[in-house]
């Protein structure tokens, strides 16, 4: 029995530090988004700093990336940036890559 019960607290650990790294990665993710953004709005250092956050932020409203997505997408729109939905998810895929691979790297 005991190996039965050491192998389920394994599975539950491995489950928990998947859910972490997925949200760590997520985050990541989100402020790089929030970074290219920040800078098609032309921000100073300090308001970009201030909206990679506010986009972090964003992803908590609701579960998926709409929330990311419809933050970014309204923002750059309300700035005059010429950029639609599909160059705003684009951005958001390949910044998943890249932020997954910058987590992988620190790990």
């Amino acid at each position: 029995m005991t190996n039965f019960n050491d192998r389920e607290r394994a599975e539950e650990a491995k489950y928990a530090m998947d859910e972490e790294t997925a949200f760590k990665v997520a985050a990541r993710r989100n402020r790089l988004v929030g970074e290219w953004a920040a800078g098609l709005m032309e921000l100073t250092p300090e308001e970009t700093d201030a909206y990679k956050k506010a986009v972090v932020q964003a992803d908590f409203e609701e579960a998926g990336d709409e929330d990311v997505i419809r933050k970014v997408l309204g923002d750059l729109t309300q700035a005059g940036c010429d950029v639609d939905e599909a160059q705003v998810r684009a951005k958001l895929a390949e910044m998943a890559i890249e932020a997954r691979r910058q987590f992988m790297s620190e790990s």
